[in-house]
């Protein structure tokens, strides 16, 4: 297996090509000292109900998996709570408006993005929306619609941690039922 920081080949800090692996998550400069650990970055992911027990997916317009299944949500930016970002994720995704989060479960991922392997955990959380009339695909989502749990076809979702999530969800309300 590949070091996570393989790409890395300079220190951030000074500059040096003497970055060399320090253990399993870090390198660390030869030269200045410096020791860089890497840690997952945060995404959220959203869960949307509607009144009739289906759940909103949406269909990626980009790359990774463009074309697939997914849920709604994205990184989770500086300064910003996990559920300060999946509701303004949902909100620049699909128009809607959260007006409240429940954590749900988390998952690791690896994320390909550029060419580049973003480690992430991605952080799923049930969302309610009450008002569903500003319904609309934007930003990086070329289709949103509503599926019934029994309907979900999990291999449809590009995503690997998607996919292990949609698993866990219909589990979930398989038990709930």
């Amino acid at each position: 297996m590949k070091h996570p920081l393989h790409q890395f080949r300079f220190c951030p800090k000074c500059g040096s090509k003497h970055f060399v692996e320090h253990n399993e998550k870090s390198k660390k400069c030869s030269d200045c000292g410096f020791t860089y650990y890497f840690n997952s970055s945060a995404a959220v992911v959203a869960v949307i109900e509607n009144s009739y027990g289906e759940v909103l997916v949406a269909r990626r317009a980009k790359d990774p998996a463009k074309g697939t299944l997914d849920l709604p949500g994205g990184f989770i930016d500086m300064h910003e709570t996990a559920e300060e970002a999946v509701a303004r994720e949902i909100k620049e995704e699909t128009g809607l408006s959260v007006n409240s989060t429940k954590y749900l479960f988390s998952i690791p991922n690896i994320y390909l993005y550029s060419g580049f392997e973003v480690h992430t955990v991605d952080i799923f959380f049930r969302c309610t929306v009450n008002d569903f009339n500003h319904l609309i695909a934007q930003d990086d989502v070329s289709e949103l619609q509503f599926i019934a749990f029994d309907k979900l076809n999990v291999d449809e979702f590009g995503l690997v941690s998607i996919r292990k999530g949609v698993e866990k969800i219909l589990k979930l309300v398989l038990e709930n039922k």
